[in-house]
């Protein structure tokens, strides 16, 4: 829980007008195309996805990480609110190196914290039911699978549809 606690103090919300935000965004971008396979990948739409109304973008910097200098995300999430009733995680990652320490879990706590600060009643996202550590995390956290959705992000490759009521 410390490592949660450490990581939490380190997260910021993207301010697109920030000097700083295309640098961030570069981070997130290199993230994207590491992590995800290129059909699930936002580095393609992310300025468009920032655009949107009613959505987030919170981060981590290695500044909050021991040893880091501050000019690398090492974690990240999307979230957006289109109404009053539901919110959608459409993002969460973490740096392959940097996992394990807590950070999902703050960035996480974060990205459902800013929804209820907007007063939504539920919660959800999608998560490959293969990723096994993800999906812990989401459990850990007190999300639900709500459905599998057959063909979500591939044929043959469905999702977990899972929420949390607020």
């Amino acid at each position: 829980m410390a490592a949660a606690a450490a990581a939490a103090a380190a997260i910021l919300e993207l301010d697109p007008s920030h000097e700083r935000a295309g640098r961030v965004i570069d981070n997130i971008v290199r993230l994207e195309r590491r992590i995800f396979p290129k059909h699930e990948s936002l580095a393609r739409y992310i300025h468009d996805e920032l655009k949107r109304r009613n959505s987030g973008l919170i981060y981590m910097a290695s500044s909050g990480v021991a040893g880091g200098d501050g000019d690398e995300v090492v974690g990240y999430a999307m979230y957006t609110c289109p109404t009053s009733l539901c919110a959608s995680i459409t993002k969460l990652a973490v740096k392959e190196s940097c996992r394990r320490q807590g950070h999902g879990e703050a960035l996480l706590a974060a990205a459902v914290e800013r929804c209820r600060r907007r007063r939504v009643q539920r919660v959800s996202l999608h998560v490959d039911p293969a990723r096994t550590a993800a999906v812990a995390l989401y459990r850990k956290a007190g999300f639900q699978v709500d459905a599998t959705v057959v063909g979500y992000y591939a044929p043959q490759r469905d999702a977990y549809r899972m929420y949390m009521d607020l």
